[in-house]
């Protein structure tokens, strides 16, 4: 074989190759972005059920409970974020369009991270990362809560003044949405409910137009509660499970962004190797039937002399 035609022919083959690898890799992400998205279905009852039991626990406080510290605005400006990326590359623009909205935050912030690229981003641009919280490709919500619960020592310690979290939010297989979203302080603990709702798309499966007001007149659940030792009580540990299940779903549908952005990318990969290895072919073929067309010349031009 020429060495011309060698050299494209090794190349197909290295194509070729390539189209194996990025082949099995979009399968993989397919099936890790299934799994991603069945684990924020499952989350949502869950999600439901706490902004019930909120409702419920608001509309039956007494006079002059309902004080907590995770509702109460500082005048202090120290953001502490918690950035969501994904620990290896491949997936496209998202992390770059997460690290576009660091633009937008203060140099004097302070980071928390979910994921190595995040946190290589981070130094390199010389920003203050506090910790850092690998987690696993099988998710759970332990592994979340620690990185939830330092959040909010940071928080009642004083050593942020607000919390947020920058992460990619998941819409649809080809979209995800660089979302910075407020954790805390929350000013009002009806709306994060209604929120959180919103945001997994889940509805109130209490709500009722006819339902009893509460002391403000905002309508409650249609299923009424009673909470032991006192509504106030229970209150005070729902804003910490507020903002441990946010960082939960977030961390979910940054998991299945990744995967998703992975799976397109991967796609798009295998398609320019299979267009690459059809016009090395096809140059393959065009310089074989210029040799062959040039081997037959010469036999000719070799026979006429004769």
């Amino acid at each position: 074989m020429p060495k011309g035609l060698r050299e494209i022919s090794n190349r197909i083959k290295s194509v070729r190759s390539t189209a194996q690898i990025t082949r099995a890799m979009q399968l993989v992400a397919s099936s890790k972005m299934r799994r991603a998205q069945e684990t924020a279905l499952a989350g949502r009852d869950y999600t439901r059920l706490l902004s019930d039991v909120l409702d419920s626990a608001l509309a039956g406080l007494a006079a002059g409970e309902g004080a907590h510290p995770l509702t109460e605005p500082r005048a202090g400006g120290v953001r502490g974020v918690l950035l969501v990326t994904t620990d290896k590359g491949l997936c496209g623009a998202l992390n770059a369009n997460l690290f576009r909205r660091l633009v937008e935050i203060p140099a004097s912030a302070k980071f928390v991270t979910v994921g190595r690229k995040g946190s290589q981003h981070l130094s390199r641009a010389g920003r203050t990362l506090l910790a850092e919280f690998p987690v696993s490709d099988k998710l759970s919500f332990a592994e979340t809560r620690r990185a939830s619960e330092y959040l909010l020592k940071l928080y009642l310690d004083g050593v942020v003044d607000t919390v947020e979290v920058l992460y990619p939010r998941f819409k649809n297989t080809l979209v995800q949405e660089a979302v910075l979203e407020t954790l805390l302080p929350i000013a009002d603990m009806r709306a994060a409910a209604a929120a959180a709702r919103a945001r997994l798309g889940v509805g109130d499966a209490n709500a009722n137009a006819n339902a009893p007001a509460d002391a403000t007149g905002a309508a409650t659940g249609a299923v009424p509660m009673n909470f032991e030792p006192s509504a106030g009580a229970v209150l005070a540990e729902l804003p910490a499970l507020f903002v441990k299940n946010a960082v939960y779903h977030a961390i979910i549908e940054a998991r299945a962004s990744e995967h998703s952005a992975r799976m397109v990318a991967m796609k798009a990969a295998t398609d320019n190797a299979g267009k690459i290895t059809d016009a090395l072919t096809l140059d393959f073929n065009k310089a074989r039937q210029a040799a062959i067309t040039q081997e037959i010349n010469e036999i000719t031009a070799a026979a006429l002399a004769a």
